[in-house]
């Protein structure tokens, strides 16, 4: 979200859901068309606390802080819960992208 002066929020955790998000679905061979990965991230990210940031310098801190091992095993975790219950009831209509 812009919010003026080239400055933007920016959700660490939302990023790293999304750099880890095909992964997860791909180990658990699940379909990854568009409603599929936007369910699992949105699942995934309900159950995350955020991690919000205004500036470049700020992201690569907090980037930082993510980093460490309870907070990515947490994210990893979210993620592999979301691809369980959305692979169990998919809202999509037929189509299947594995």
């Amino acid at each position: 979200m812009n919010v003026g002066d080239d400055m933007q929020i920016c959700n660490v955790v939302e990023t790293m859901v999304w750099e880890n998000i095909d992964a997860v679905m791909d180990s658990k061979q699940m379909c990854r068309c568009p409603k599929c990965r936007a369910d699992v991230a949105a699942f995934a990210l309900n159950n995350l606390q955020p991690r919000y940031t205004v500036s470049q310098m700020g992201t690569t801190i907090t980037r930082t802080q993510v980093l460490s091992q309870s907070v990515v095993t947490s994210i990893l975790v979210a993620l592999a819960r979301a691809v369980e219950i959305v692979s169990s009831n998919p809202r999509h209509d037929g189509e299947v992208n594995l």
